[in-house]
């Protein structure tokens, strides 16, 4: 089997799913935008071959796939895994006639915000009302639906990644301020709920059928993070334990249905929805699910890792046993744990020292270290992930560790 693995170098950790391919007995070519001398050691040694290659340009990455094809026979799959290149892998699949993936035809559901409300609504999920603007033109437009829907506003790129430039619109004068601006892209514009994400992450077979999932809890809004240099934290919660949060049996059942309207097919996904903290009438309750978006790549950072923490597991092998067998073939009922990832930022005088948190800590730490600087400023510095048997030991940790002077 030929692999095609766009963009292995980064995030950097993306060897670990590289590893896992190779583990499996696939043949795994890399194209990326590093030198071949500046890749991680382990990732080196899993490939069968490095292709360097300015991943923008459309003609080096037909270039490399034409090579590989030349060289190895039949390309099987094409993937990246990452928001960046989603549609150029769909470009490459359509070109080199591969069909185990999206295709250019299925991106609009994939990339554009507003295109997911659709399938959301498929799978039965309530989905904000919006509308899309581009600039000031719209504002006659925009007025209507802010008389409509009622201050606080949430404005984002309708394409896009990440929170840097997404917001709260409080006021008239916020308002007015959003359009004098020029706006770079089309935005979608939101009704504002009040809430925390959590997330349905897991690995589906060809048929749409969830072989693999667990939930992530985000309950600082990422935009705050962003916008207002919050700590960040989350915890990951396998389904065989109890929630204090959500209902995990109706979240589970939506996150499936989720899975099957879009389509996705031996893919990780990472899908995200609110769960309102206050009534927000004509839409849902207080405790209801109002869906956000749909990510067809894991989740961001280092949070494989923590899902491989919580559940005992590794989410890279169930991955490669999909790729080559359809099936999840990892042995599941190994202990769970709450899984909790907590970071820092420096400059901020914090209660306790890193080397009281590995000290106190030592026999749950996981993994701990420093964000690369395009995390850190959504993720904060420093990360501590640690495991628990028990919630409330987990939320001490977090409090041992962000608690700050």
């Amino acid at each position: 089997m030929n692999f095609i693995f766009v963009s292995p170098n980064f995030p950097t950790n993306y060897y670990l799913w590289v590893e896992a391919l190779k583990r499996h007995g696939v043949n795994v070519l890399g194209i990326g935008d590093s030198p071949y001398w500046d890749l991680h050691p382990r990732l080196k040694e899993s490939l069968t071959e490095y292709y360097y290659a300015d991943l923008s340009d459309m003609g080096q990455l037909e270039a490399a796939c034409r090579y590989y094809q030349d060289k190895y026979g039949k390309i099987d799959y094409i993937e990246s895994d990452n928001e960046w290149w989603l549609y150029s892998d769909a470009l490459l699949r359509e070109k080199f006639g591969v069909d185990t993936g999206f295709h250019p035809a299925d991106m609009n559901k994939i990339k554009a915000k507003s295109a997911m409300k659709e399938y959301f609504n498929k799978a039965g999920a309530k989905t904000m009302r919006y509308i899309l603007v581009d600039g000031e033109q719209d504002k006659a437009k925009a007025q209507a639906f802010r008389d409509e829907v009622g201050y606080p506003l949430f404005v984002k790129p309708n394409i896009g990644v990440g929170a840097a430039s997404s917001y709260a619109l409080h006021d008239d004068k916020e308002f007015d301020e959003f359009f004098k601006q020029r706006l770079p892209e089309t935005y979608i514009m939101e009704e504002y709920v009040e809430g925390f994400i959590v997330s349905y992450d897991g690995i589906c077979d060809s048929k749409s059928n969830v072989v693999f999932d667990a939930a992530d809890h985000f309950l600082t809004p990422i935009a705050d993070i962003v916008n207002e240099k919050e700590d960040y934290y989350y915890y990951n919660t396998p389904f065989e334990l109890p929630f204090f949060d959500i209902d995990k049996k109706k979240f589970r059942e939506l996150g499936r249905k989720a899975v099957k309207a879009f389509g996705i097919k031996k893919r990780f996904f990472h899908i995200e929805f609110f769960v309102l903290t206050k009534d927000r009438p004509g839409l849902a309750k207080k405790g209801e699910f109002v869906a956000l978006e749909c990510n067809m790549r894991p989740a961001g950072g280092y949070t494989p890792d923590l899902i491989d923490f919580a559940n005992s597991v590794s989410v890279y092998d169930i991955y490669a046993d999909v790729i080559c067998f359809d099936e999840n073939r990892q042995k599941m009922d190994y202990p769970k744990y709450y899984a909790f990832a907590s970071a820092r930022r420096d400059g901020v005088n914090y209660l306790h020292s890193e080397d009281e948190i590995l000290s106190h800590y030592q026999n749950h730490l996981c993994l701990h270290g420093r964000y690369p600087a395009h995390m850190a400023i959504a993720m904060g510095d420093s990360f501590y992930y640690a495991k628990f048997d028990s919630f409330e030991e987990g939320q001490a940790f977090d409090r041992f560790v962000r608690t700050r002077k």
